[in-house]
């Protein structure tokens, strides 16, 4: 099964851009940074940003879970030769032969009007690896991630969405603030409501709530 195929059978028309909480019906926002720490320099903070964050990770995927690893990428700024450079799945996938796995396809300018030329500085870079959750030393992705706003190393800045192929979800951190969790189905997300209820950001509780009572 190609990443395509899942996701028209699954999630038709999503196109995989934050925040996908309001792009989805079935969905949950969870909240990683602790809102009662006012810094992020606080050093119980970022700890605590990366353990809700990988708790919430292994409540959905469990090891032997076929997932696709998607990463999209914008190179507007890049010199064009380097465009296609992204190390992301060699840090993080060690296995040579799931790297050889690894596909990318280019999706033009989706602003663009009607009569006007794509600009292809606006290309969108999509990346997918299909491989088992126990594969990809996710803890360190998830670290990497998080890092990015708060300019600590090794960061990732680029967007990375993990696609749980037999739960039919997408886990996706948009940053040390938080996180989204989308779903086929809400039977799929109901343990994880009831669970972690507790992080789930306020400001969208009652959307959510809706949902799942």
């Amino acid at each position: 099964m190609t990443l395509s195929d899942f996701m028209e059978n699954n999630f038709q028309d999503l196109v995989l851009y934050p925040p996908l909480f309001y792009s989805w019906d079935i969905g949950i926002r969870f909240e990683l940074g602790d809102p009662e720490i006012s810094s992020v320099q606080d050093p119980q903070y970022i700890p605590q940003v990366y353990d809700r964050a990988l708790e919430l990770y292994r409540a959905l995927h469990h090891q032997d879970d076929d997932l696709f690893v998607v990463t999209t990428a914008y190179f507007a700024h890049v010199p064009k030769h380097q465009a296609k450079k992204l190390n992301l799945y060699k840090r993080y996938i060690k296995d040579k032969q799931i790297l050889k796995k690894l596909r990318l396809e280019v999706v033009p300018d989706i602003g663009v009007d009607p009569g006007e030329v794509p600009d292809p500085k606006k290309d969108t870079y999509i990346y997918s690896i299909k491989c088992k959750s126990h594969e990809v030393n996710s803890y360190q992705i998830i670290k990497a991630i998080c890092n990015h706003e708060v300019g600590l190393k090794p960061r990732i800045w680029q967007r990375v969405y993990f696609i749980n192929i037999k739960n039919k979800t997408i886990f996706h951190i948009y940053d040390d603030r938080g996180c989204d969790v989308i779903s086929a189905s809400k039977n799929s997300l109901a343990q994880l409501y009831t669970n972690y209820n507790d992080w789930i950001l306020d400001y969208d509780r009652e959307m959510i709530d809706q949902v799942f009572r």
